[in-house]
């Protein structure tokens, strides 16, 4: 088991109709740096992408894949190294469960971003380390429903039980009071790694610099072009309000995919410089 105390999160239903997302913001930013690749050996862990099923833009970060890299490291400390956007709420509090029950010691090192459901992950540490100038960000339970009025009255209702969920966790983890856990949650915080140790929600900073900028670790250097286009299109999208859903639709009709269920797994008609120009439009 975990090394510290730390409550299991409760497995919860998704609404009807749940349309997941990672903050538009956040994604922005991210979407501009995240790495592509970070140090690793048997027992690390990296998470460098959004959480959840992903692969029209890289691939996401799922439980299933998290529970067999724990199945391969076996009973031996693990380091997980995370930069992410967040994005499913329910793949991270599985990823959550996961990692508090595994039976060595789990450390965490954020290495860009450690938002919303990214930052739910990373409580599952019993040490939390923050290079110089990363951040985590913490929230409300988000997220689309569509439907009736019913629909919205019973969604309302089951993103309280989400957050009182999330709560439990943020403060067990970190010793802060409840009721400052939940003002922190609904001002969707932004802390820095100072802060975030101040608060609890980190336990040290490192002294390595900052793999989340600067030229030598730049997106454009580690990250593929076609997937790098795809994920800054993604972003500005998000940033106009246009959902998840709607996106795909979108960029896969770009990519030359008709069923916005069925990821564009392939580059032919990919026109990068074409999204680019998009981006730039919608940005302007």
């Amino acid at each position: 088991m975990s090394l510290r105390s730390l409550p299991e999160a409760p497995t919860m239903a998704r609404p009807r109709n749940y349309q997941w997302d990672a903050p538009s913001d956040v994604l922005a930013k991210w979407a501009e740096t995240a790495p592509m690749a970070a140090a690793e050996d048997d027992r690390s862990i990296s998470i460098l992408d959004v959480i959840g099923d992903n692969p029209w833009s890289g691939g996401g970060v799922t439980a299933k894949r998290i529970s067999a890299a724990l199945r391969s490291i076996g009973k031996h400390d693990v380091t997980v190294r995370i930069n992410s956007p967040g994005g499913d709420m329910f793949e991270g509090i599985a990823i959550y469960n996961l990692l508090r029950v595994h039976p060595a010691k789990v450390t965490v090192e954020v290495l860009g971003w450690a938002a919303s459901a990214a930052s739910i992950i990373a409580m599952a540490g019993d040490e939390i380390r923050m290079g110089t100038g990363t951040f985590m960000m913490v929230h409300n339970a988000w997220g689309m429903v569509i439907g009736n009025r019913h629909d919205m009255r019973e969604a309302a209702s089951l993103f309280d039980s989400f957050d009182s969920a999330i709560a439990d966790i943020y403060e067990a983890r970190t010793g802060v009071k409840r009721s400052d856990i939940e003002k922190l949650m609904d001002a969707e915080t932004f802390m820095g790694a100072s802060e975030a140790v101040e608060y609890g929600f980190a336990d040290g900073i490192t002294d390595d610099a900052d793999p989340a900028s600067g030229p030598a670790v730049s997106a454009s250097a580690t990250v593929p072009s076609q997937i790098l286009a795809k994920r800054r299109i993604d972003a500005a999208l998000a940033q106009q309000g246009i959902s998840r859903t709607e996106r795909r639709k979108m960029l896969n009709k770009i990519a030359g995919t008709h069923n916005a269920a069925e990821p564009a797994m392939h580059d032919a008609g990919f026109d990068i410089a074409a999204m680019q120009r998009l981006i730039e439009t919608i940005r302007s």
